[in-house]
């Protein structure tokens, strides 16, 4: 039988977890603000820029060569601003699946203690319900660890990918004959 200082320790438990998790989630989207601000910034001036260097042009030729300048370097940037997202977003990610393995694990293993615990004062002849509920448990535990898996696996092969892509996307293109 669960006590009173019982509940109320794995009440508080519960909120201190769900605090760490939203601080950490604070976090990332503080790192994804500061990207896109100092991103729009750098684009701000750039464009200034752009715009001044194009009131300043005399024929074509100095037009065509101002817009090569300006957007050769535009799939570099952009690739550098994807790659400093998808550093942002995993690592907060990561962060967040550590924090929630631990405690699904913790709270596994309590459920655990409970149904001991439970099983050590059951009444004589429920001995198979609680084989059945311990067997539940179990079954439940293995598909949890096949999705955590799979999940991990998939995201694995997007994160291989995406880096492939990104690497693609900073080479300059060649050109076709």
């Amino acid at each position: 039988m669960l006590t009173v200082e019982q509940v109320m320790a794995s009440q508080k438990a519960s909120v201190e977890t769900l605090l760490g998790l939203t601080s950490k989630a604070f976090e990332g989207i503080e790192k994804l603000v500061e990207l896109n601000l100092s991103a729009s910034k750098a684009a701000m001036a750039e464009s200034a820029e752009h715009a001044k260097a194009m009131l300043s042009v005399k024929d074509a030729q100095e037009l065509m060569a101002l817009q090569t300048s300006y957007f050769q370097p535009l799939a570099e940037k952009t690739a550098a601003y994807s790659r400093h997202l998808y550093e942002i977003t995993s690592g907060s990610t990561a962060e967040l699946s550590k924090s929630f393995e631990g405690q699904a694990a913790e709270a596994q293993q309590k459920f655990m203690g409970l149904i001991e615990s439970a099983a050590q004062n059951a009444p004589a002849g429920s001995e198979s319900a609680v084989a059945l509920m311990k067997n539940a448990v179990a079954a439940a535990s293995s598909a949890l660890e096949s999705v955590q898996k799979a999940v991990k696996q998939a995201t694995d092969a997007a994160e291989t990918n995406f880096k492939s892509t990104a690497v693609d996307a900073g080479k300059p293109a060649s050109k076709k004959r």
